[in-house]
């Protein structure tokens, strides 16, 4: 775990732009109309319509997407009572979590009052601003009133996270413990030392998954709360127990099943641990000293399930698995309330999570290959994917169930898509192609199934239902990967090349490229021995129709690769070269890059060629391309080489197309921005069109701007590269692509490979 140092978080808040939250527009603004529209006079419009109806608040404001994290500082994290202006900070970052993990905008708001009834107060006054509130860092007995009047007194919800986000998350955690060491949460005997918020609502919500009162024991910092004792507030008092026997911790751990511990560092010594029943489960969430290291636990019992809060070691419980999408749920269905059914939705949405098969994503971040759920994983990972459509979906549902919803949900499986749209995990774009291809499933070979990435991507590509993977390479090396990955290979194929039982396929496939290259100085033994290299050998198997459709480039240089397929497959008849495209994502739009991968300096004929493979390939893709050539001049303000070849190149397919909107040369911003374009050039035969297709000069600048919008993490998604003008699918990968960028390569392939099998078929019909 990195050290965090005062003078790293110190430098990390104020560098740039001081805090770590801001607003931005989400509609149009530069225009006057665009601002009449915003303010005055259109703003009176919808004004009205929620005047009218209250409800309409939720369709034309921010409030069905809008959190309010509240709090006066009495409690904040580790440092106890700092007062609210100095646990702006904290509420800054729950703000960060929020929009990072749940998509929600959040407002942070800290209310200088200790009092109970003016925080109250203050509160309902600015309620109708919000869709949900979430009370953070309110110390104990005060955070059980606040919360509890502000349920009844509002119509949104309401929820103390420091109480409810930790319950959540550790009965999840419990009850996937239980079942990993096989004992009966009915049975089990839980010392839970602490008796603040999180711990009350953590035990509450321990009972309502099954455990039973009189087997729990719970302490304050005075010891064991038991009946005899006079000093126990409403809350305390419901879990006195009547054991006369016990006082301190030592003497209520012996033959303990569970300890939660929910208090301070270091109270839980190696001997406790040692007295504790078989199997033991410690949750130790005192942050950042647990109540027992990790290290210390596991030395004085092997046999332990340990959590911590901490990030650097295994079953982390941490509430951001919890509140943003507890939240999101809840705002999605414009709910009232967030209630006991949809905490319990939550619990077992997350407990069941962690026993399904862990995205390729989860293991990258943690640096492990096989994360399964056992004694190390019981509680899904803070960045699994997943946890946003899945707990999300599931208080969704129980909110409608239980009557707390003022909105239905009736088709869930487009929800769950309308959220991994929202976090970017998927576009529109990428569902689109996913289920297309899933439609028309094809044969798809991965040349370098001994590589990770490429044998993940295969197995998660016939699972997604896309293709029916051919995995090349040697096949006891594949088999002993999947198996240290956990992955299963069942009804996969896998083609040795190498091995004798492939001597016939070789020696047919070396025959027939010797006939189609003769006249390239080709031998059969030549032939022959190029088929014991991946890349040949599996474009053959495209060749021949053995197979539908290739998929390298992982460990193959592109210039070898690019070789390969001019020699194998060949370009179409119709071209003289071929290239590559790279689709961009943005919040913007869609846009289509070319060429990102074969020609490094196309002179005009190449370029000509690009963007005629560039409008073939964005119509495959169902949209109307309307086409930029790129250049570092505009309309011949330079007379330079490079900008006098596009220029030439444009001219040319105007004469050739003219009814394709296509013009340049223009710099990238003239061609992006069409009030600048259409004002400074309104002779353009793209005016009044959205430029969506950017045919670049050279390869140095295509490949540095798509890399670039990759690098900076924007909110851009990069798909490719995308082969265009090549006989039959082959398609190319980057060296450092991601289990992701080889499925979105694949669904492309198997389409790529079904409309070539209708083409082919129109074009018998037509003979």
């Amino acid at each position: 775990m990195v050290k965090i140092t005062k003078e790293a978080a110190l430098e990390y808040h104020e560098s740039g732009r001081p805090g770590k939250i801001e607003v931005k527009p989400t509609k149009a603004y530069r225009t006057q109309t665009d601002l009449s529209l915003a303010y005055s006079p259109g703003v009176a419009y919808p004004c009205l319509e929620i005047q009218e109806n209250p409800d309409a608040a939720y369709k034309y404001t921010d409030k069905g997407n809008l959190v309010a994290v509240i709090s006066n500082g009495t409690a904040v994290l580790g440092l106890g009572d700092i007062g609210a202006m100095s646990g702006k900070p904290v509420m800054e970052g729950k703000g960060l979590l929020f929009k990072i993990y749940g998509g929600i905008d959040v407002f942070d708001i800290e209310v200088a009052e200790k009092d109970p009834e003016k925080f109250c107060e203050a509160v309902e006054r600015i309620a109708p601003t919000f869709g949900g509130i979430n009370l953070e860092d309110i110390k104990a007995p005060e955070c059980f009133y606040i919360e509890e009047r502000l349920k009844k007194t509002l119509d949104i919800p309401v929820m103390h996270d420091d109480q409810h986000g930790t319950a959540i998350i550790s009965a999840a955690g419990l009850k996937n413990a239980m079942e990993v060491i096989g004992k009966d949460i009915r049975q089990v005997k839980i010392v839970v030392n602490g008796a603040g918020a999180a711990a009350i609502s953590c035990t509450k919500l321990y009972m309502a998954i099954g455990a039973q009162k009189e087997n729990i024991v719970m302490l304050d910092s005075k010891g064991v709360i038991s009946t005899t004792r006079q000093d126990l507030n409403e809350q305390k008092k419901f879990f006195a127990t009547s054991r006369t026997d016990i006082h301190t911790l030592e003497e209520a751990i012996k033959g303990a099943d569970v300890f939660v511990g929910l208090s301070k560092g270091n109270v839980l010594s190696k001997d406790m641990v040692k007295s504790m029943a078989k199997n033991p489960v410690i949750f130790a969430l005192a942050n950042p000293v647990p109540e027992i290291s990790y290290e210390d636990a596991m030395e004085a019992r092997p046999d332990v399930l340990m959590s911590t809060g901490r990030t650097d070691y295994p079953n982390q419980i941490n509430n951001v698995i919890g509140f943003p999408y507890i939240f999101r749920g809840a705002l999605d269905v414009h709910a009232t309330a967030i209630n006991e059914e949809m905490k319990l939705a939550a619990v077992h949405a997350i407990a069941d999570l962690a026993k399904q098969p862990v995205p390729d994503v989860v293991n990258d971040v943690y640096k492990v290959n096989n994360l399964t759920f056992g004694r190390e994983y019981f509680i899904p990972k803070p960045v699994d994917p997943r946890l946003i459509t899945e707990v999300s979906a599931a208080v969704a549902k129980a909110a409608i169930e239980s009557g707390v919803a003022r909105k239905n949900i009736e088709d869930w499986d487009e929800y769950k898509d309308s959220l991994s749209v929202l976090l970017g995990q998927e576009t529109k774009l990428t569902q689109k192609l996913y289920a297309t291809a899933a439609a028309h499933p094809q044969r798809v070979v991965f040349a370098e199934a001994v590589h990770p990435t490429m044998l993940k991507a295969a197995v998660q590509a016939k699972a997604e239902g896309i293709c029916q993977p051919i995995l090349l390479g040697n096949d006891e090396v594949i088999m002993k990967l999947a198996k240290s990955l956990d992955l299963s290979l069942e009804g996969i194929e896998i083609v040795n090349l190498r091995h004798p039982n492939e001597q016939e396929r070789r020696e047919r496939y070396a025959r027939i490229l010797t006939e189609k290259r003769q006249r390239d100085g080709y031998t059969f033994q030549e032939a022959n021995d190029k088929m014991f290299e991946r890349n040949y050998f599996g474009m053959m198997m495209v060749e021949t129709g053995e197979a539908d459709a290739f998929i390298t480039g992982l460990y193959t240089k592109y210039s070898n690769t690019i070789k390969v397929a001019k020699e194998v497959i060949g370009i179409r008849p119709e071209y003289n070269h071929f290239g590559t495209m790279h689709i961009v994502n943005s919040p913007k739009g869609t846009y289509y890059l070319a060429d990102t991968l074969v020609n490094e300096n196309p002179d005009k004929d190449t370029l000509k060629d690009i963007a005629k493979l560039a409008a073939t390939a964005v119509r495959f893709f169902n949209e109307k391309p309307v086409i930029a050539l790129v250049s570092h001049s505009n309309f011949g303000s330079n007379r330079s080489e490079g900008a006098q070849k596009v220029r030439y190149a444009v001219e040319e397919m105007q004469n050739e197309y003219p009814e394709l909107p296509i013009d340049g040369e223009m710099q990238l911003d003239c061609a992006l921005d069409n009030e600048l374009r259409d004002e400074q050039y309104p002779f353009t035969r793209v005016k009044g069109k959205k430029v969506n297709t950017l045919v670049f000069p050279n390869l140095t600048s295509a490949r540095s701007s798509y890399k670039m919008l990759q690098m900076l993490g924007s909110d851009a998604e990069v798909i490719g590269p995308i082969q265009m003008g090549l006989n039959k699918p082959i398609h190319f990968i980057d060296f450092g692509a991601s289990v992701r960028d080889v499925v979105n390569i694949t669904a492309i392939a198997t389409i790529d490979a079904y409309v070539g099998q209708i083409k082919d078929r129109l074009s018998a019909i037509g003979k």
